[in-house]
């Protein structure tokens, strides 16, 4: 990556139709100390203020010149026709290009569509601008095929929508110089992917405390559990070998003269001691022939 994070600020391009302010309030939580400015460019306009460098990062409309500007397709709209309430359009749910055969279809300068072949008959001129049409269209001129943003973006009482099934569509991204990959442009980035504030991607990586190792105190945890649980300690000599069924609990410590004198300590000592026990004979010395009965 290319560039510093001292940037006074964030300045964002978008085209019209385009409404950046998800991404903008989220910016704002992640990053309080760095402004965006927002740039409000029109789709024709936009690819020339990135080159030049008078936005940092822009949504534009494709198709775009990839030479020297990157991009991430964001999403396609909806292609719609505009008209007047009571156009015969207006009554039913969606219509074809070829629905259109016979309404005047304008086509502003401006149009973000890549028609093959335009559909309905021409108009005189073509209006200046999206905005110019969509008055036209009000005034009962023709109609209007734009992408859906648009005809919201420029909606009014007395006009009204539907799809149009086979018409070309407007894509969005968002795009950047190529040779300008910030890291404020990589934040950015990783906002409108949706990744999370702890995600490490397109940030420095953060460097490991010296004299430890990645994992060395999850492998400590795990030597220690295994000593503590399954090793000598628990199931080892002290619970089940000499200490608990030798000559310390059944013995001369636990059953000899500490526990109470001779007579009581020898009683315990021969119970302990003739218990069973796997491999074991009890103390040495007290095992010996059976005694034949008289």
């Amino acid at each position: 990556m290319t560039g510093s994070d001292a940037s006074p600020s964030f300045r964002l391009a978008y085209v019209p139709g385009v409404t950046p302010t998800k991404w903008v309030r989220i910016w704002h939580e992640r990053l309080p100390d760095v402004p965006l400015t927002l740039v409000a460019v029109s789709a024709d306009e936009a690819p020339g203020m990135l080159r030049s460098g008078d936005a940092d990062a822009g949504f534009v409309r494709s198709p775009i010149d990839r030479t020297d500007l990157s991009a991430i397709p964001l999403y396609t709209e909806t292609t719609v026709v505009v008209v007047p309430k009571d156009h015969a359009v207006a009554a039913v749910d969606e219509v074809t290009a070829e629905d259109l055969a016979d309404d005047i279809v304008l086509h502003p300068l401006d149009d973000t569509l890549e028609w093959e072949q335009l559909p309905g008959l021409p108009a005189i001129e073509r209006p200046a601008s999206t905005a110019d049409a969509v008055e036209l269209v009000a005034a009962g001129v023709g109609v209007l095929v734009v992408p859906q943003s648009l005809a919201r973006l420029h909606h009014r009482k007395d006009l009204t929508y539907r799809p149009v099934s086979d018409a070309p569509v407007s894509r969005v991204a968002l795009s950047w110089p190529e040779d300008a990959t910030t890291d404020l442009v990589e934040q950015f980035i990783g906002i409108v992917r949706g990744r999370t504030v702890n995600s490490t991607r397109g940030r420095p990586a953060q460097e490991q405390p010296k004299g430890k190792r990645p994992g060395a105190d999850e492998a400590r945890r795990k030597t220690s559990g295994k000593k503590t649980s399954g090793g000598k300690t628990s199931g080892g000599k002290t619970s089940g070998g000499k200490t608990s069924g030798g000559k310390t609990a059944a013995g001369k410590s636990s059953a000899g003269k500490s526990s109470g004198g001779g007579t009581a300590g020898k009683a315990a000592g021969n119970a302990a001691g003739k218990r069973p026990r796997s491999g074991s004979a009890g103390p040495k010395g007290r095992q010996g022939k059976p005694r034949r009965s008289s």
